[in-house]
């Protein structure tokens, strides 16, 4: 097939090439009742004339974080005008002043202007409009832990949260979310204070959700008869072992990129093989990139083992020998590496208490 019949080709096997997107918000969202609950309980104050509270949703990346609370934002504006709800992604905005164009063009319709009035004016602007109108303000921080890295998290939580001593009847609430179960020990004490946040927990994606999930989106991005159950399985498969639901996504994508670009009208195993090859699973390089220094010299501990099976108290000694952190900060660690399904930590029952905990990694080396 030449290039020509590939770009002017009229036939498709896509039926919406949308839900392959990464920021597609599919219909039917399954297997997470319990956090848009928890999320749901956290606005219902701010319905009832209240102040919403805080939360911090944690959750390894692809675990539905962020689509949750797009829906829910969603569902509430469609049903009360009595709350403005603001999703901002902190990858791309990182200042104080991007943050708040964000919630001044969510409220106004339109951003203010970048120069030639002062911060204050928009911040004014923004908190006495909410207040003369009694609504509240939900602000989503999405990936929250960029503006930590920028150093304006501080500034931008207290801003937010601490409106009402200077407007009257402001309610106001965040939705904190990230991946570091440390985050709660990263804000000062006068904003922690006033954030107090409930804890929203996004746990990992079972391997029969990761196939039930890829087998609706495959039905809403396919026609029928494109992709076997069997292809879906083997994809859901490698998806599990990686943990980002987004690799099995696009891996259905690509597949059907590589079938479409033959004229084949059905997926096939070779263009599986294919597309494994030309898709890297950029959620794990990024999850390794972002880690600390004192976790990744654990983890290089846990690596250069060799796969032997270490119990935590071998690997504590090693890393206490190189670092010198107590073993408190080294069980936190654990923690987070274990919940960034980098690790696996399963007692044994063997140990001199009765009890034993092994720390074996997900894969074999971690790249430098």
């Amino acid at each position: 097939m030449g290039i020509d019949d590939i770009l002017l080709h009229d036939e498709t096997i896509f039926r919406n090439l949308h839900a392959f997107d990464p920021d597609y918000i599919p219909e039917n969202f399954r297997y997470r009742d319990s956090q848009m609950e928890a999320l749901a309980v956290c606005i219902r104050p701010a319905l009832m004339g209240g102040r919403p509270i805080n939360a911090v949703v944690l959750g390894a990346c692809a675990t539905g974080k962020t689509t949750a609370i797009k829906k829910l934002f969603e569902m509430v504006e469609a049903s009360s005008e009595k709350i403005v709800c603001s999703y901002i992604n902190c990858q791309l905005h990182t200042t104080r002043f991007g943050i708040f164009s964000q919630i001044y063009h969510k409220i106004f319709g339109y951003y203010p202007p970048e120069t030639g009035v002062p911060f204050s004016r928009i911040y004014h602007d923004i908190m006495h409009k909410l207040s003369t109108e009694d609504k509240a303000l939900m602000v989503a921080l999405d990936d929250v832990n960029h503006l930590f890295h920028n150093r304006n998290a501080n500034r931008i939580f207290y801003d937010i949260l601490r409106a009402y001593e200077a407007f009257d009847n402001l309610r106001t609430g965040i939705f904190a979310i990230l991946s570091d179960i440390e985050f709660r020990y990263a804000l000062d004490k006068n904003v922690n204070s006033v954030f107090i946040p409930q804890e929203i927990i996004f746990p990992p994606y079972s391997h029969n959700e990761i196939y039930e999930i890829l087998k609706d989106r495959a039905r809403i991005g396919f026609y029928d008869g494109v992709i076997s159950d069997e292809l879906i399985e083997e994809i859901s498969e490698l998806t599990f072992e990686t943990g980002d639901l987004r690799y099995g996504i696009n891996l259905l994508r690509v597949c059907g990129n590589l079938a479409e670009a033959e004229a084949s009208p059905r997926m096939k195993k070779s263009h599986l093989e294919e597309a494994i090859k030309e898709t890297a699973c950029t959620n794990f390089k990024d999850t390794i990139r972002n880690l600390s220094k004192n976790e990744r010299e654990l983890l290089n501990i846990i690596t250069d083992a060799g796969g032997e099976n270490l119990t935590a108290g071998q690997v504590y000694e090693e890393f206490k020998r190189r670092t010198g952190l107590s073993y408190s900060s080294f069980n936190r660690i654990v923690e987070k590496l274990e919940f960034l399904r980098l690790i696996d930590t399963p007692f044994t029952g063997k140990g001199e208490r009765g009890n034993a905990r092994l720390i074996i990694p997900r894969f074999n080396k971690v790249d430098e």
